[in-house]
């Protein structure tokens, strides 16, 4: 039987997912305890009356594998820009192209929304992740560091 892959944008009733899925990747990326938004942060955020951002879901065989989250940001330089803030596969749905159906999801996403181009981070460790987006032939900034403040 084939595998069936289904990805869908994430509705309100998909919060408690997506919050699960984001305490997932923050254990993934060793800062368990960094997670401090709220369901009621990812309602208002996402569903209310002006959200903010946007997330797919996908799926195998029906059940959750991982999801992408996303915003638009505009730079002074190059207009409008698709900010990928998470893309996340569980464990054990790894190696199956799901991440690469969920990246090309995303560039379509951006293309349809008039976007000069995308930007994300990813971790100097994460070599994995890294060979990952050479193959899309990325362009990784040197020189910038990270700087937030948080309120």
């Amino acid at each position: 039987m084939m595998d069936q892959i289904e990805i869908k944008k994430a509705q309100i009733g998909d919060v408690p997912a997506i919050m699960d899925l984001v305490k997932e990747l923050a254990i993934f990326e060793k800062a368990p305890d960094e997670v401090s938004s709220t369901k009621d942060d990812f309602i208002l955020g996402g569903f209310g009356d002006k959200p903010i951002f946007e997330s797919n879901l996908i799926y195998l065989n029906g059940e959750l594998a991982g999801f992408s989250l996303w915003y638009f940001r505009f730079s002074t330089w190059k207009g409008k820009r698709f900010y990928l803030e998470d893309l996340y596969i569980k464990e054990e749905f790894r190696s199956k192209g799901l991440g690469k159906m969920l990246l090309d999801e995303a560039i379509e996403e951006a293309k349809r929304t008039k976007c000069t181009g995308m930007m994300w981070q990813v971790l100097d460790w994460n070599e994995p992740a890294i060979q990952f987006y050479n193959r899309y032939g990325v362009k990784m900034d040197a020189g910038w560091l990270n700087v937030h403040l948080d309120l």
